[in-house]
């Protein structure tokens, strides 16, 4: 279109008019530098589409205490549950490209993107990535009155009485769902699924006895299981897990092959500045790959994850392929 105006303009305007939309470009680059030098001049927001409580929360608000301590401004973080994580990460989406919004999400995001046909944004397109934070497996845990006291007779409760064991999760597309979802595929029984708003709600039914069983993150859930509050039956890696080694992993209880966990990371709306992105990934990788965090993470279960964007992007990308042959393979659906 603009080259079609140019051709009928005289060459002196289309002089002029290519002056002017190179002078505007420059203003805007310019702009967008000064921008970024002065990053972060306010206050940021995190947001954290999941309930409080939870480890996408805990993880924010760990996060943003250490990068107000390294970046000089406050991080503040806030709660938007709902629809899964839909409803935050659509409110990130439609935020200012400025670096003072970001999105703390988990690979429910990268569910979301087969499970959830129609969604007012789409992750790759309208998101950039800053960071990967961290991972961790998660714990399969009965409430002590289930008749199971590992993962085969669990299994085979299930095939006695098909539907009416039931399982909670933090809501539709959560890991802790698919978690549930690619379990009841591999193993071939049927479960019922019992969607949450956090995963807070979910851990208090489960406590109490409302639910049968769960997957839950190793950082939350490890202490309960050791107080013998809930039963853990299995973790979901590829190995078994350095704070509960007793523990076997899906694979090695019973069903081969099964591997997920939950991961971390913040993202930005598309558009946002590269050098506020450069800016933020570096505090980021700063603050997970020091010592005394690693420390203090792996004894809660939790393993840093450090990328440039460029190798977040990828993995994000990767990310989403994956759980797209998952949410295929599991027949899962969005409810």
């Amino acid at each position: 279109m603009l080259n079609t105006f140019l051709m009928k303009t005289s060459k002196h305007s289309r002089a002029l008019l290519l002056a002017l939309l190179s002078f505007t470009s420059i203003g805007q680059q310019a702009f967008a530098q000064t921008q970024a030098q002065d990053y972060p001049s306010r206050p940021v927001k995190i947001i954290v589409p999941f309930a409080a409580g939870g480890p996408a929360d805990n993880y924010a608000r760990f996060m943003g205490q250490q990068l107000q301590t390294a970046l000089g401004q406050n991080f503040i973080v806030e709660n938007k549950p709902g629809a899964g994580s839909i409803i935050g990460t659509d409110f990130v989406a439609k935020a200012a490209a400025d670096g003072y919004t970001l999105l703390m999400m988990s690979n429910a995001q990268t569910v979301n993107e087969s499970l959830v046909a129609k969604k007012p944004y789409s992750l790759l397109k309208d998101f950039v990535g800053i960071a990967p934070i961290n991972y961790s497996d998660l714990l399969l845990v009965v409430h002590p009155r289930v008749a199971a006291k590992n993962l085969a007779e669990l299994i085979a409760l299930a095939k006695a009485q098909p539907g009416k064991l039931n399982y909670a999760s933090s809501g539709t597309g959560t890991p802790y769902h698919m978690a549930g979802e690619l379990f009841k595929a591999m193993a071939g029984i049927e479960i019922t699924h019992v969607p949450y708003k956090g995963s807070s709600g979910a851990r208090t039914d489960l406590l109490g006895g409302q639910v049968d069983f769960m997957f839950d993150a190793v950082t939350t859930m490890t202490d309960y299981a050791r107080a013998g509050t809930v039963r853990g039956l299995a973790t979901t890696g590829t190995l078994r897990s350095d704070i509960l080694p007793n523990v076997p992993t899906m694979s090695e209880a019973g069903v081969a092959g099964y591997a997920t966990t939950i991961w971390l990371g913040l993202m930005a709306p598309k558009g946002t500045p590269v050098a506020i992105i450069n800016q933020l990934n570096s505090a980021v990788t700063s603050i997970v790959t020091r010592p005394e965090i690693k420390k203090q993470w792996a004894e809660k279960g939790a393993m840093p994850l450090s990328m440039s964007p460029l190798e977040f992007q990828i993995y994000l990308e990767r990310d989403v392929i994956k759980w797209a042959k998952i949410v295929k393979l599991s027949g899962a659906k969005a409810e």
